[in-house]
Protein backbone atom coordinates (compact mmCIF):
# COMPACT_ATOMS: atom_id res chain seq x y z
CA UNK A 1 0.00 0.00 0.00
CA UNK A 2 1.21 3.71 -0.41
CA UNK A 3 1.64 6.31 1.75
CA UNK A 4 -0.82 8.23 0.23
CA UNK A 5 -3.34 5.20 0.51
CA UNK A 6 -2.51 4.61 3.80
CA UNK A 7 -3.27 8.20 4.76
CA UNK A 8 -6.25 8.09 2.82
CA UNK A 9 -6.92 4.77 4.61
CA UNK A 10 -6.28 6.14 8.16
CA UNK A 11 -8.49 9.27 7.61
CA UNK A 12 -11.14 7.19 5.93
CA UNK A 13 -11.66 5.41 9.42
CA UNK A 14 -11.83 8.50 11.22
CA UNK A 15 -14.61 10.04 9.11
CA UNK A 16 -17.48 7.21 8.38
CA UNK A 17 -15.47 3.91 7.36
CA UNK A 18 -15.06 2.65 10.96
CA UNK A 19 -18.63 2.65 11.42
CA UNK A 20 -19.93 1.66 7.93
CA UNK A 21 -17.21 -1.55 8.41
CA UNK A 22 -19.22 -1.94 11.58
CA UNK A 23 -22.38 -2.32 9.70
CA UNK A 24 -21.30 -4.78 7.07
CA UNK A 25 -19.94 -6.91 10.29
CA UNK A 26 -23.58 -6.34 11.64
CA UNK A 27 -24.90 -7.73 8.81
CA UNK A 28 -22.83 -10.45 8.27
CA UNK A 29 -22.80 -11.69 11.67
CA UNK A 30 -26.60 -11.77 11.47
CA UNK A 31 -26.74 -13.95 8.03
CA UNK A 32 -24.15 -16.14 9.45
CA UNK A 33 -26.21 -17.24 12.64
CA UNK A 34 -29.37 -17.72 9.90
CA UNK A 35 -26.75 -20.68 8.63
CA UNK A 36 -28.88 -20.28 5.42
CA UNK A 37 -27.02 -16.77 4.67
CA UNK A 38 -23.51 -17.81 4.74
CA UNK A 39 -22.97 -17.33 1.64
CA UNK A 40 -24.25 -13.84 1.95
CA UNK A 41 -22.01 -13.25 5.22
CA UNK A 42 -19.07 -14.31 3.67
CA UNK A 43 -19.79 -11.37 0.95
CA UNK A 44 -20.11 -8.96 3.53
CA UNK A 45 -17.15 -9.64 5.61
CA UNK A 46 -14.86 -9.52 2.24
CA UNK A 47 -16.66 -6.28 1.99
CA UNK A 48 -16.60 -5.20 5.15
CA UNK A 49 -12.34 -5.45 5.24
CA UNK A 50 -13.15 -3.52 1.85
CA UNK A 51 -14.62 -0.94 3.84
CA UNK A 52 -12.10 -0.10 6.04
CA UNK A 53 -9.48 0.27 3.47
CA UNK A 54 -10.99 1.13 0.36
CA UNK A 55 -8.10 3.43 -0.92
CA UNK A 56 -5.57 1.05 -2.69
CA UNK A 57 -8.37 -1.76 -4.17
CA UNK A 58 -11.10 -1.59 -6.18
CA UNK A 59 -14.47 -4.51 -6.08
CA UNK A 60 -14.44 -5.88 -9.82
CA UNK A 61 -17.06 -8.57 -10.94
CA UNK A 62 -15.43 -12.03 -10.19
CA UNK A 63 -16.71 -13.14 -13.83
CA UNK A 64 -14.86 -10.31 -15.27
CA UNK A 65 -11.53 -10.39 -13.09
CA UNK A 66 -11.31 -14.34 -13.49
CA UNK A 67 -12.52 -15.11 -17.11
CA UNK A 68 -14.75 -17.55 -15.86
CA UNK A 69 -18.28 -17.70 -14.65
CA UNK A 70 -19.26 -19.25 -11.35
CA UNK A 71 -22.21 -20.10 -9.10
CA UNK A 72 -21.83 -16.82 -7.75
CA UNK A 73 -21.97 -15.10 -11.27
CA UNK A 74 -24.65 -17.18 -12.91
CA UNK A 75 -28.39 -16.73 -12.32
CA UNK A 76 -28.29 -18.21 -8.77
CA UNK A 77 -26.10 -14.87 -8.12
CA UNK A 78 -28.68 -12.90 -9.09
CA UNK A 79 -31.21 -14.55 -6.96
CA UNK A 80 -28.70 -14.33 -4.19
CA UNK A 81 -28.56 -10.44 -4.84
CA UNK A 82 -32.07 -9.99 -4.90
CA UNK A 83 -32.37 -11.43 -1.46
CA UNK A 84 -29.13 -9.37 -0.13
CA UNK A 85 -30.97 -6.73 -1.36
CA UNK A 86 -34.20 -7.11 0.60
CA UNK A 87 -32.45 -7.87 3.77
CA UNK A 88 -29.75 -6.02 4.21
CA UNK A 89 -28.37 -4.15 1.26
CA UNK A 90 -31.21 -1.27 1.11
CA UNK A 91 -30.08 0.28 4.63
CA UNK A 92 -26.63 -0.16 4.15
CA UNK A 93 -26.75 1.63 0.90
CA UNK A 94 -28.70 4.33 2.88
CA UNK A 95 -26.45 4.58 5.31
CA UNK A 96 -23.61 5.27 2.40
CA UNK A 97 -25.33 7.71 0.71
CA UNK A 98 -26.17 9.44 3.99
CA UNK A 99 -22.88 9.32 5.33
CA UNK A 100 -21.42 10.56 1.50
CA UNK A 101 -23.96 13.60 1.88
CA UNK A 102 -22.04 14.65 5.33
CA UNK A 103 -19.00 14.67 3.83
CA UNK A 104 -19.45 15.87 1.01
CA UNK A 105 -20.33 19.41 2.51
CA UNK A 106 -16.66 19.76 3.18
CA UNK A 107 -13.74 19.96 0.42
CA UNK A 108 -11.56 17.94 2.35
CA UNK A 109 -14.84 14.99 2.33
CA UNK A 110 -15.51 14.81 -1.51
CA UNK A 111 -12.85 11.78 -1.73
CA UNK A 112 -14.29 10.13 0.88
CA UNK A 113 -18.46 10.65 -0.40
CA UNK A 114 -17.38 9.63 -3.06
CA UNK A 115 -16.02 6.24 -1.90
CA UNK A 116 -18.56 5.94 0.44
CA UNK A 117 -20.99 6.09 -3.19
CA UNK A 118 -19.45 3.51 -4.88
CA UNK A 119 -19.85 1.35 -1.67
CA UNK A 120 -23.70 2.28 -1.62
CA UNK A 121 -23.32 0.40 -5.09
CA UNK A 122 -22.01 -2.83 -4.07
CA UNK A 123 -24.10 -3.12 -0.68
CA UNK A 124 -26.74 -3.59 -2.99
CA UNK A 125 -25.32 -6.05 -5.04
CA UNK A 126 -22.30 -7.77 -3.56
CA UNK A 127 -22.43 -11.27 -4.90
CA UNK A 128 -20.11 -12.21 -7.79
CA UNK A 129 -17.99 -9.05 -6.49
CA UNK A 130 -13.76 -9.51 -5.81
CA UNK A 131 -12.02 -7.11 -4.02
CA UNK A 132 -8.62 -6.63 -6.19
CA UNK A 133 -5.59 -4.18 -5.77
CA UNK A 134 -5.74 -0.90 -7.84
Amino acid sequence: MSPVSLLLNILWIVLGGAWMAAGWVLAAVIMAITIIGLPWARAAFNIAVYTLFPFGQKAVSRDLYTGERDIGTGPLGVIGNIVWLVLAGWWLAIAHVITAVVLAVTIIGIPFAWAHLKLAGIALWPIGKIIVPA
